[in-house]
């Protein structure tokens, strides 16, 4: 990493804004950024969409990056992809990995659940969530992999955690949440509540953000202390994905478990995103999807995180039946050494990965461990620092064309992420005068822009730090400025 680079790092890490010469908005000085970052070469290792391929309209064998015949250079010319915070890059590996997955399954049938081939980059299919949980455990922080599962999709592990760590009584019943949660986590909170026989608008407490949106760490901790008699359990997303905010996930954690109260983190911006410690943090549980930064692809496998203290299988018992943190429970929670007994007894697999249910997709796991295969090469702190300066980068150029308007004309946007860069990950949300989203959003798309939209106003840039560059950025302000200008 150069003096440079370096230095523009560790102003960030202090919680200050780096210096950007005046020449910052000109390609040249875009690609002298890159020619800094040591993490460039991981962009070989996707498969960024082509302006030429977000045309497909039906399959033709092609594959974005391979220069056909018949088609311009303009069409093989990768787009500006910012949308990591929504669904990441193909990596490679995975053309690679589900080959190997086929091959396994055409050749040795059932036989793949206890074998593997000698030059497979795959371990055997009852090993693989326990192997994909081995090479998350840094990503989040666990002390031990064992604190990490990988199994079903987000909203389901929300839910099935709830079922073990949210239990209601007529004292302690509300769970507080903030004010604008992803609609499946809403959907998570208001059924289990009501499944409990409880009244959702009684026992949910909505965290209400400022005026420009920005969710305090005081005003949460407040709002703790209002119920800190009555609260069974805080669930917040570690990123607000409307915002961008990243919460002071450690202190929070602390200060609502002293007060008794139960506390899990959705991790869905998070993951693969900033530098997280959940075992440090004494966090009790944590959900996470693996298809935004962690690039496992749509819809893939997800992950879990049980704390070490919810994870303890008792055998020292007068009964001589297991005791464990309840949940609910199925075939392949129960403890490897045993789960071919087929006995009826539930004896689950210490750790988090007792919290497992089914047999998981060996083809899902088989996407998200060669995900991890590329993350794995690197570290979060690597990744992080990276992403610091490449946000800082977005963020100075966008004030740019803020302080570029004519004088007396109202913004034709704001930033209402957080402009602290310890309290955002990758993502810079931008909200829109009203009446210009059909106009920039036209334009971004069709100068091969892929970015995030959410009606009404907002857009979410999100240049992920794997395969994106400080080209892409620029070239984004330029094509971004004159949708807006126009």
């Amino acid at each position: 990493m150069s003096d440079d680079f370096a230095s523009k790092v560790k102003v960030l890490r202090d919680g200050q804004k780096p210096q950007f010469p005046c020449n910052a908005n000109t390609k040249e000085y875009a690609q002298s950024l890159d020619a800094q970052d040591e993490l460039r070469h991981f962009r070989h290792e996707f498969i960024i969409p082509t302006r030429g391929s977000l045309k497909k309209k039906a399959l033709d064998g092609t594959i974005p990056g391979v220069p056909t015949a018949g088609t311009t250079e303009a069409e093989d010319k990768p787009c500006i992809y910012l949308v990591g915070n929504s669904l990441g890059a193909q990596p490679k590996a995975v053309r690679t990995y589900l080959e190997a997955q086929l091959e396994t399954w055409a050749s040795i049938g059932v036989n793949g659940h206890f074998s593997s081939m000698s030059n497979s980059p795959l371990s055997p299919w009852q090993d693989m969530a326990a192997s994909c949980a081995a090479q998350s455990a840094a990503i989040v922080g666990a002390a031990d992999p064992s604190e990490v599962v990988m199994m079903n999709t987000l909203t389901v592990n929300l839910h099935f955690l709830m079922a073990s760590f949210y239990r209601p009584t007529a004292k302690r019943h509300k769970i507080i949440l903030e004010w604008r949660p992803f609609p499946s986590d809403w959907y998570a909170f208001q059924s289990q509540i009501e499944w409990h026989g409880l009244d959702a608008e009684k026992s949910m407490v909505e965290i209400q953000p400022d005026e420009n949106l920005y969710l305090s760490t005081d005003k949460i901790l407040q709002t703790i202390n209002e119920h800190a008699e009555d609260a069974a359990l805080l669930l917040l997303p570690g990123i607000q994905y409307y915002t961008g905010q990243l919460f002071d996930m450690p202190r929070i954690t602390k200060y609502a478990q002293e007060r008794g109260i139960v506390v899990g983190w959705d991790l869905a911006h998070c993951a693969g995103n900033v530098e997280l410690q959940l075992h440090d943090w004494n966090v009790d549980f944590a959900v996470w999807c693996t298809y935004k930064y962690l690039n496992a692809g749509p819809g893939a496998i997800a992950g879990a995180f049980v704390h070490e203290r919810h994870g303890k299988v008792d055998m020292m018992t007068s009964s001589g039946k297991p005791v464990f943190k309840p949940r609910l429970s199925g075939w392949y929670g129960v403890d490897k050494s045993v789960r071919f007994n087929m006995d009826k007894e539930f004896r689950p697999t210490p750790g988090a990965q007792g919290f497992q249910i089914s047999n998981p997709s060996a083809v899902d796991l088989t996407s998200l461990a060669a995900a991890l295969s590329v993350f794995n090469k690197t570290s979060m702190k690597e990744l992080r620092s990276k992403a610091l300066v490449l946000t800082a980068y977005t963020e100075h150029l966008l004030d740019e064309i803020v302080r570029r308007q004519p004088e007396g004309e109202e913004p034709a946007f704001k930033i209402i992420t957080p402009r602290d860069p310890l309290q955002r990950g990758t993502q810079l949300s931008l909200l829109l005068r009203d009446g210009l989203m059909d106009k920039v959003a036209a334009a971004l798309e069709e100068n091969g822009v892929v970015c995030d939209k959410r009606k009404p106003n907002v857009i979410r840039v999100a240049p992920v730090p794997m395969y994106c560059r400080f080209e892409d950025v620029c070239k984004f302000i330029e094509i971004f400025e004159a949708a807006i200008r126009g």
